[in-house]
C-alpha cells in the first residue's frame, strides 16, 4: 500500500508519442482524435492500462482531455492542475488550455472543415458526446466513432495489462444490508422507473450492490466489471475470472449469475424488446449504441445505486466514526511528529507523507490510502492537488506553512482529513487568512437547513466569510465520501456549480474551504461530516437537517487569531477539541497523549 511517488511523468511524451498515434489515425483515414482523462467505467483515477491521457502527455491530473489533429494537439486542464500540467507536458507539442472554460468543445469549434475527427465510444457518455458532436459540426468537421482505439494501437505491447485484482466478500457487519436484500430493493426502483431491468456500469455501483470490494482501481477498493440487474432482484455479473476465487459464487448466491466479460456483449443483445434503465452520465456511449442496435427501449435515468450508496444506513455510518477515531489516533501521533521532531529536522514532503502513512499503518487496520497524500511545504501548498515528486521536492522551511491532506481505507470507513500547520513562528497574515478559513469551515459544520436544500445552495455560506474579506478559493466546498469506496463520491457535493441533489439524510460530504497564495503558501482545513435527520428547533417551525463531524484532529492553535472569532466561533472550536480529546484521547499514551491534551486545551 505505500504511496507511489510519480517519477514516469516525462513531457517528451509527446515528441514520441504523438506520431505513432497519428500514423494509426492515418491508417484508418481520420484526422483527429479525442482523448478523454475517462476510461471505460468513467473512472477518476485509473489503472496505469487505462491511463491514456498520460501516456500521449505526461499529464497525470485526475481531471482533463486532450485532441489529436494531424499537425496540432492540446491538453486541457482545469485550475488545480494549472502548474502541474505545465510542468508535465511539452508546450512545443501541446496546447495547454483550460478544460472549464470553453474547453474541449471550443476547441472543436476550431477544428478544420470536413474534419473526420475519431473517438472511442467506451470513453464518452452521451451527454458529453452530444455537446462535442454539436460543436465539431459548427467547424463543419465529424465525430466519428472508432472500432479500435489508434491510441490503443500506438501503444501496443508497452501498455500494462488489465488489472487483475481479487474481488472478495465485504461482510455485511460493514454494509448494513445483505446484497440480496439490496438487489431486490434497488430492483423495484428499476421496476418504478418503468424498465425491465438496468445496465450497471460504475465500479461503485458493482462493489456497493453485491457487497463486494476489490483492487483494480488505485485507492480505491473497486473493481472493475458490469451487471444487469433486473426488475426482480435477479443479476448477472461480468468479471474476469481470473479475479473470481471459490468463495465468490457462493457469497453472491444462486440469484446471481457469474460470467466473463466476453459475454457482455451478447447478454445486451438479449434484452431485445426491453425496456433497460441506464445512466448517460455513468455509462459511455458504447453501451447505448448496443443497446439501440440490439432493439432494447432505453430508459435515461439516475444509476439506480447511487442515492442508496450516497445515503450510508446506521452500519455503515457508525462504522465510519469509528474508522475515524481510529485514523484520529494516527493523525494525532502525526500531528505531535510535525510539531516536535520536524520542526527541528525539516524533512522534506516524500519524508512528511512517509511519515503520516507510517502512522496510519500502525493503527494494523489501514487496507490502503484513500488518495496519494497531498505534502506541500511552503509555496507547493498553494497548489491545492500538489503531489510530491522528485523535482519539485521542497523541505518544511522556518516561517512557512505545511498543508497535507491525506486519508485511509479502512474496512469500515473511508477518512479524507487535511490540516495546516506553522512551521516556526507564524506572521500575522498566515494567522489571519488561516482564521478566515476557519471561520468558513465553522460555517459549513455549524449549518442548518430544510430538506430539499442541495450543496450548490450552502456553498456560498462557506465562502461569505472570506468574501467579505476580498478572498476566495478556486475549488468546491465539499465532495461526497464513500463507505470503504472511493473517496470522491456523487451525486451529492458543496459547489458553486449548479448540482440539483439534495443533501439527504447519511450522506458524508468533506467541509475543505482553503486559502492559496501562488509562490508563498496555501492553507486548508477539511474534515468529513455527515448529514443528520431533520429536527426541530426549538422556537421554529420546521425540522432542519445539519452535519454531524466524523474527523477529530486538533488544529494548530498556533494559528488561530482568537480576536477574529466570535463568541459563538470560539465556542465550536473549544467543543471540537473537547469531543477530539474524548474520542481520540483513550488511544494515545504519554508524550502524544499530553500533547493532544495542551493542543485541545480551550481557546
Amino acid at each position: 500500500m505505500r504511496q507511489t511517488f510519480d517519477e514516469t511523468t516525462d513531457p517528451s511524451f509527446g515528441a514520441r508519442h504523438l506520431p505513432l498515434v497519428r500514423a494509426r489515425m492515418a491508417e484508418q483515414g481520420l484526422d483527429g482524435l479525442l482523448v478523454p482523462h475517462e476510461d471505460e467505467h468513467q473512472n477518476e483515477y485509473l489503472p496505469a492500462a487505462n491511463d491514456r491521457l498520460a501516456w500521449i502527455s505526461g499529464f497525470t491530473g485526475s481531471a482533463g482531455a486532450g485532441v489529436v489533429l494531424r499537425d496540432r494537439a492540446a491538453v486541457f486542464a482545469d485550475g488545480r492542475y494549472t502548474v502541474q500540467v505545465k510542468a508535465q507536458v511539452d508546450p512545443e507539442q501541446f496546447e495547454i488550455l483550460d478544460l472549464v472554460e470553453g474547453g474541449v468543445p471550443a476547441y472543436l469549434e476550431r477544428a478544420p472543415q470536413g474534419a473526420v475527427i475519431g473517438y472511442d465510444p467506451r470513453l464518452h457518455s452521451p451527454d458529453a458526446l452530444a455537446t462535442l458532436k454539436h460543436a465539431a459540426a459548427k467547424a463543419g468537421a465529424i465525430l466519428k466513432p472508432v472500432d479500435v482505439n489508434p491510441l490503443d494501437q500506438a501503444w501496443g505491447e508497452a501498455r500494462p495489462g488489465q488489472p487483475r485484482a481479487p474481488v472478495v466478500p465485504h461482510e455485511d457487519r460493514y454494509t448494513g444490508e445483505a446484497a440480496a436484500s439490496k438487489r431486490t430493493r434497488i430492483g423495484a426502483v428499476v421496476a418504478e422507473a418503468g424498465a425491465d431491468a438496468a445496465v450497471l456500469t460504475a465500479p461503485s455501483s458493482i462493489a456497493w450492490l453485491f457487497n463486494v470490494r476489490g483492487g483494480d482501481v488505485i485507492r480505491s477498493p473497486l473493481p472493475l466489471g458490469q451487471a444487469v440487474l433486473r426488475a426482480d432482484g435477479t443479476a448477472t455479473l461480468f468479471l474476469d475470472p481470473a479475479k473470481v476465487g471459490n468463495d465468490l459464487a457462493a457469497w453472491l448466491g444462486d440469484a446471481v449469475e457469474l460470467k466473463a466479460p466476453e459475454a457482455l456483449e451478447a447478454a445486451l443483445d438479449g434484452l431485445a424488446g426491453r425496456k433497460v434503465l441506464i445512466d448517460p452520465a455513468q455509462s459511455s456511449a458504447w453501451y447505448f449504441d448496443r443497446l439501440e442496435a440490439a432493439g432494447a427501449t432505453i430508459v435515461r435515468g439516475m444509476d439506480p445505486c447511487a442515492l442508496p450508496r450516497a445515503a450510508k444506513n446506521a452500519v455503515e455510518i457508525e462504522g465510519t466514526r469509528q474508522a475515524h477515531i481510529r485514523d484520529g489516533a494516527a493523525l494525532a501521533r502525526f500531528l505531535h511528529w510535525v510539531d516536535t521532531v520536524a520542526q527541528h529536522t525539516l524533512p522534506d514532503e516524500r519524508e512528511v507523507a512517509e511519515a503520516l502513512e507510517r502512522f496510519r499503518e500502525q493503527t494494523g487496520a489501514l487496507q490502503d490510502l484513500s488518495f496519494d497524500t497531498i505534502a506541500g511545504a511552503g509555496p507547493n501548498g498553494a497548489l491545492p492537488h500538489y503531489k510530491p515528486v522528485t523535482r519539485t521536492l521542497r523541505r518544511m522551511e522556518k516561517g512557512s506553512l505545511l498543508l497535507v491532506d491525506g486519508g485511509g481505507q479502512y474496512l469500515d470507513g473511508t477518512t479524507d482529513v487535511t490540516r495546516t500547520m506553522a512551521v516556526g513562528q507564524p506572521s500575522a497574515d498566515q494567522r489571519r487568512m488561516f482564521t478566515l478559513v476557519l471561520k468558513a469551515h465553522i460555517a459549513m459544520a455549524t449549518v442548518r437547513f430544510p430538506e430539499g436544500t442541495t450543496g450548490h445552495q450552502l456553498d456560498a455560506l462557506a465562502r461569505l466569510p472570506m468574501w467579505m474579506q476580498g478572498f476566495d478559493y478556486d475549488h468546491g466546498t465539499g465532495h461526497g465520501v464513500g463507505s470503504y469506496l472511493g473517496v470522491h463520491e456523487g451525486p451529492q457535493r458543496i459547489a458553486k456549480a449548479v448540482n440539483t441533489q439534495p443533501l439527504l439524510t447519511g450522506m458524508i460530504l468533506s467541509n475543505e474551504p482553503g486559502y492559496y497564495r501562488e509562490g508563498h503558501w496555501g492553507i486548508r482545513i477539511e474534515t468529513l461530516q455527515v448529514v443528520t435527520p431533520p429536527q426541530p428547533i426549538p422556537g421554529g417551525e420546521r425540522p432542519m437537517h445539519g452535519f454531524e463531524q466524523l474527523t477529530f484532529a486538533p488544529l494548530d492553535r498556533s494559528l488561530i487569531d482568537v480576536d477574529l472569532l466570535t463568541p459563538d466561533e470560539r465556542a465550536y472550536v473549544d467543543a471540537y477539541h473537547a469531543a477530539t480529546l474524548a474520542k481520540v484521547g483513550p488511544l494515545l499514551d504519554g508524550e502524544v497523549r499530553d500533547w493532544l491534551t495542551a493542543q485541545c486545551a480551550p481557546l
